[in-house]
């Protein structure tokens, strides 16, 4: 089980970093983002989060305020726990009187952050243990694309044979891993390359993704994840690695080449 948040900020370099404090929290993710006021509402309002960290500053021209949360109340029974971000304390007494559930001055610290997240996980516990790397046992782990599920197929024990499920708004796309020929970092996002070209995004960071995917996925960019039983080529003079019988050609970087020479060894061990 996880818990699912959304962030509402009209300062995209805002925005991105409380996505990135939550790296150091698997057992979190987000279902979406949004920058205006309707675009929030209608948010919140079709994925339902657990939590909302809502944005607010002195000169901000998007027409976000707490006025949101009064507007949650007349459409839901049961409105998201909300953490309201703020420059300055201006809007304190406000929140209170709104029923906000914490109150965080930015920039935040990660500790300030975890604070309010254990504060958050007394009041609803989380059912069920979250398991953070699937290499240690990958028939047990979640992990979310805006939420995203790893399960095997029935009667089947290998890694290759996991599916997930990346939800997107509703939306449930099942996919096998063996499919997954490599995952690209995009802003806050990942996407996912099939071996029918398809592309699906995720709402998760590709780091998120390294630390969670059975250990045939290797990073080998700071963009790219590779699926290694996808590998077809590798140059080293050219720093390229070749996927899908050579269809697919993408760079790998000097800090990963470790793992390139991992990929190597695994696929012809006699030319180590």
């Amino acid at each position: 089980m996880q818990y699912s948040f959304v962030v509402i900020d009209d300062n995209i370099s805002s925005l991105n970093e409380v996505l990135h404090r939550f790296e150091d929290f698997p057992e979190y993710y987000c279902t979406g983002t949004a920058s205006e006021k309707e675009e929030a509402l209608n948010l919140i309002l079709e994925v339902s989060p657990e939590l909302v960290f809502l944005t607010i500053r002195k000169k901000s021209k998007s027409g976000i305020s707490l006025a949101l949360v009064s507007e949650l109340y007349r459409y839901l029974n049961n409105v998201p726990y909300i953490v309201l971000l703020s420059d300055t304390t201006d809007y304190a007494y406000e929140a209170i009187k709104t029923g906000v559930f914490d109150y965080l001055l930015l920039p935040f610290s990660s500790i300030e952050l975890r604070k309010t997240l254990l504060k958050f996980q007394k009041e609803i516990p989380l059912s069920g243990a979250v398991v953070n790397v699937v290499k240690q046992n990958p028939h047990e782990n979640q992990f979310a694309g805006q939420a995203a599920e790893i399960k095997p197929k029935e009667n089947s024990g290998s890694d290759v044979d996991i599916q997930i499920c990346i939800k997107s708004y509703g939306d449930y796309q099942f996919i096998a891993l063996k499919d997954v020929v490599y995952l690209r970092a995009d802003n806050n996002t990942t996407d996912f390359h099939l071996l029918n070209g398809k592309v699906l995004s995720a709402y998760k960071t590709l780091k998120h993704y390294e630390n969670n995917l059975p250990p045939f996925f290797y990073r080998i960019h700071n963009s790219f994840v590779v699926n290694s039983n996808h590998v077809s080529r590798i140059n080293t003079g050219k720093s390229l690695c070749y996927l899908n019988n050579n269809e697919v050609s993408i760079p790998f970087s000097k800090s990963f080449k470790e793992n390139i020479d991992t990929i190597i060894k695994k696929i012809a061990p006699e030319f180590i």
